[in-house]
């Protein structure tokens, strides 16, 4: 992918561009999903971004299908990533379940593949369950997670044969903090290209993102907009919109701007990629223009000084809520 236009690209070690601006998919309505990949294309998006656990891998399949079939774009000018889940850490299964991706895609290669969580569960076959989630047993009359003794380095050097397989060009993970990054890259064959990991003003991650730039590894946040995605799950108050901050809406009333523009503009000058998810074409198009304004050193300081260490996306707060089982990752 070319990198004619930096602030459009993530540079990555390896010399390639990952867009800056992508799609998410998370919570995105199967029913929805094939259309919104075609409004999505031909709006201007070449960022794709896909998991198992999503659940709308097929449906991503189907709009990329017909993508390709209608001419609106070439499978070389699109960046689609996807992850591997939690029940799939072991050697045994990293494969198959890339596989799988790649078959509800109907792709014959990732240009990124990522460790979804750094949460080994035990294995769910795809015939019993697909998308297998996060509990072992929903049926149980105690339905909880059920942990699997398998070390990350194990999971990576599957990975690292996937890449070797040509089923995925890249590898990286999500979620991952300094010491786990740093243990991972003291073992790795080959060197995560790029971390996911939650990223706005409430959480604003400075010496993860400096420790990435450091090691050249490309990151891309999640939940650029903030608290908007975890109101519906009960993750977040009202009180808590980031959209709504002093210095995002000043920020945005001075461009002419929406807050979102202004929080996604923020993150790419950040030099990070952000995958906002939206179902309207409306706001498909409004958050892909973000590239003809600039934010000030002032306006960037006022939005970083917003940071309060906010984590929306918590294994150690929804896991015991939502699967019965206590789970940090972060502590």
């Amino acid at each position: 992918m070319s990198c004619t236009n930096l602030m459009k690209t993530v540079r990555l070690a390896d010399g390639s561009c990952m867009p800056s601006v992508g799609l998410g998919t998370w919570k995105a309505e199967v029913a929805r999903v094939t259309g919104l990949i075609c409004e999505a294309v031909e709006t201007g998006y070449r960022h794709l971004d896909c998991a198992c656990d999503y659940g709308n891998e097929s449906a991503v399949g189907a709009g990329l299908e017909r993508v390709f079939r209608e001419g609106l774009c070439r499978r070389e000018d699109l960046w689609i990533t996807s992850k591997l889940w939690n029940t799939y850490h072991d050697p045994r299964h990293v494969r198959l379940a890339c596989e799988r991706s790649l078959q509800d895609l109907k792709l014959e290669i990732l240009d990124l593949y990522l460790m979804h969580f750094p949460i080994a569960l035990e294995f769910v076959p795809f015939e019993l369950r697909y998308p297998p989630g996060w509990f072992y047993d929903p049926a149980a009359p105690e339905p909880k997670m059920k942990p699997a003794p398998v070390p990350i380095a194990e999971t990576w050097g599957a990975m690292e044969e996937l890449v070797s397989l040509g089923l995925v060009k890249r590898i990286g993970v999500c979620n991952f903090g300094t010491s786990l990054l740093r243990d991972l890259l003291s073992r790795a064959r080959i060197r995560p290209s790029v971390l996911q990991v939650e990223l706005h003003p409430f959480l604003t991650q400075q010496k993860l993102l400096r420790f990435c730039r450091e090691e050249g590894i490309g990151v891309t946040g999640f939940s650029p907009l903030g608290a908007l995605s975890y109101f519906a799950l009960g993750m977040a108050g009202k009180e808590e919109s980031v959209v709504e901050a002093g210095p995002v809406v000043q920020a945005a009333s001075r461009h002419g701007r929406t807050p979102a523009q202004v929080l996604l503009r923020w993150g790419i000058q950040r030099g990070t990629a952000v995958i906002p998810k939206t179902s309207s074409r409306a706001r498909l198009q409004e958050n892909l223009n973000i590239f003809d304004f600039e934010l000030t050193d002032e306006e960037m300081k006022g939005i970083d000084d917003l940071d309060r260490g906010r984590r929306f996306n918590d294994p150690g707060d929804f896991c015991e809520r939502a699967f019965n089982t206590f789970f940090p990752i972060y502590e």
